[in-house]
């Protein structure tokens, strides 16, 4: 039986691990066997750029599910929480690989952002369980709709990067449809309001940071 001080220690190296170790898939990344395209400099930077914008946003995922598995109340969702968790971690193996291909960085902004995701996990989790299961299934919405536009705005011959972004699509809307079968509450739309605005601040400085 884990206590208190156990918990706080396993997710301050869950958020070490996130932000220095090298992540692992369990799955195959989803862009094995595709053929690198003949992209030009300026295309190599823009798709880096924004695999860069969406591994911080997995990078924030992350530290979201943290925190509010940290002050879960029910264990199902805790459990719920800990497998979206998961598979957000192949998610940032999969964008960090390929920001590598593509000759880029990850942002330097990460620690600042993980820090601010999970002290808002924190704080939904205590809200109470149907709230913080709405947190997830807004933040998912946005997170979908967010990759969207992502594909609207890669090269269109860029087919490895594609498919990443086509593969965690699907799994974030996975995520929302999971939190909603477990009760999860609609969010009131100031709360809404407030997630796109923080959300906008993180996509636009890590594209260039």
């Amino acid at each position: 039986m884990f206590t208190k001080l156990d918990t706080l220690i396993i997710e301050f190296d869950t958020g070490l691990r996130t932000l220095f170790a090298k992540p692992r898939s369990v799955r195959a990344h989803p862009d094995v066997g595709i053929d690198e395209a003949e992209l030009s400099d300026a295309e190599k930077k823009h798709a880096s750029a924004l695999m860069r914008v969406n591994h911080t946003g997995e990078v924030c995922a992350q530290a979201l599910y943290s925190g509010q598995a940290l002050t879960a109340h029910r264990p199902e969702t805790t459990a719920a929480l800990k497998q979206a968790a998961l598979e957000e971690t192949e998610h940032l193996a999969w964008c960090e690989t390929r920001i590598a291909q593509l000759g880029g960085h990850t942002s330097l902004l990460n620690p600042l952002f993980y820090a601010g995701a999970f002290s808002m996990g924190v704080i939904a989790g205590v809200l109470g369980d149907k709230w913080n299961l709405g947190f997830v299934a807004e933040t998912e919405k946005q997170v979908e709709a967010h990759l969207a536009s992502h594909l609207n705005k890669l090269p269109q011959t860029d087919h490895k990067t594609r498919k990443i972004v086509e593969q965690m699509q699907q799994d974030e809307a996975k995520h929302a449809y999971d939190a909603k079968q477990l009760g999860a509450a609609e969010l009131p739309a100031p709360a809404k309001f407030l997630m796109k605005q923080i959300s906008t601040l993180m996509t636009t400085s890590t594209y260039y940071l």
